[in-house]
């Protein structure tokens, strides 16, 4: 066995997983809170549709990961440069 392999030997050294067929661990399983997606945030983003220009689009992408958040920011810098009008 090289290195980018692991036993599935029940008799592993690694076996460090609990037995969760013993007693206890149905009573633990329903007092757990269960916690999916991500966390509530006070003014949550609102999933929308635009039509862009294909270079307004690729200038964002250019910079990476967080292009959408960017056209957020660029977006709410307009506003604020043009006030409430």
């Amino acid at each position: 066995m090289n290195g980018n392999e692991h036993s599935t030997s029940p008799d592993s050294e690694d076996d460090v997983a609990p037995d969760l067929s013993t007693d206890g661990w149905p009573e633990k399983f329903a007092r757990a809170t269960v916690r999916r997606g991500r966390p509530p945030v006070a003014r949550p983003k609102v999933s929308t549709t635009i039509r862009l220009s294909q270079d307004v689009i690729g200038h964002f992408k250019a910079g990476g990961r967080g292009w959408q958040t960017r056209i957020d920011e660029a977006l709410r810098d307009w506003i604020g440069k043009r006030g409430n009008a």
